[in-house]
C-alpha cells in the first residue's frame, strides 16, 4: 500500500529471535503524515459543492485517511481553497492558514481559487497564491470529485516525500517571506 521501504533485519548476537525495523525516519514520519492528513475546506461557491461529493460514499474520501474533516485550522493539516475568493475575504484566508501548524499544505481547487476565474473583476482575488503559498492546483470550473481526489493524493505524495528538515531549509522561509509570513 505505501512505498516506504521499511526492512526487517536480522538481530544482533545474543537478540536471536527478535526482528527490528531499519528505515529512515523521514520514510517513517512522511508515511505516517501522508495517511493521516485532516483538511480544513474553506468553500465559498460551487466548487464546495463538488466537495460534498467527494466526501460522498461514491467517491469517499476517506479511503485516504482523510475523512475527519477539521473545521479549526489549529487541527487542520491541508487547507483546501475552493471557489472565488473575494479580496474582502483574502485577510482571512490569510489569517487561517497562518493559525495552522507547520507542517501544512494547501490546495487550491477550481478556476476561481487557481486564477479568479471569469471573474477578472476589483472584487476578486486573482488566484490565492498571491497571499499564500500553494502547494497543488486542481483546475476545473467546478472540478469533478475524480480531480479533488487526485489533487488530494497529490498532496498526500509531498507529505510521504517530504524531509522533516525541509520547513527549516532557507529556501522555504525565504518562500514565506516573499509572503509577508515570518
Amino acid at each position: 500500500m505505501s512505498d516506504a521501504k521499511i526492512n526487517i533485519v536480522e538481530a544482533p548476537a545474543g537478540l536471536e529471535g527478535q526482528g527490528f525495523f531499519a528505515t529512515s525516519l523521514d520514510s517513517l514520519v512522511g508515511m505516517a503524515r501522508a495517511n493521516s492528513l485532516w483538511p480544513l475546506p474553506f468553500a465559498t461557491s460551487c466548487c464546495g459543492i463538488e466537495f460534498m461529493s467527494t466526501m460522498a460514499s461514491h467517491y469517499d474520501i476517506g479511503r485516504f485517511g482523510a475523512e475527519r474533516l477539521s473545521f479549526s485550522a489549529r487541527q487542520a493539516d491541508v487547507l483546501m481553497v475552493m471557489g472565488t475568493i473575494a479580496k474582502k475575504m483574502a485577510p482571512v484566508v490569510k489569517q487561517v492558514y497562518l493559525q495552522m501548524a507547520e507542517p501544512r499544505w494547501v490546495l487550491s481547487v477550481g478556476a476561481c481559487a487557481c486564477s479568479g476565474g471569469i471573474f477578472d473583476t476589483y472584487s476578486v482575488l486573482q488566484g490565492i497564491d498571491r497571499i499564500i503559498p500553494v502547494d497543488v492546483y486542481v483546475p476545473g470550473c467546478p472540478p469533478r470529485p475524480e480531480q479533488i481526489l487526485d489533487g488530494f493524493m497529490q498532496i498526500q505524495e509531498l507529505a510521504k516525500n517530504e524531509s522533516i528538515r525541509r520547513r527549516n531549509q532557507p529556501e522555504y522561509k525565504a518562500l514565506l517571506e516573499s509572503y509577508g509570513i515570518e
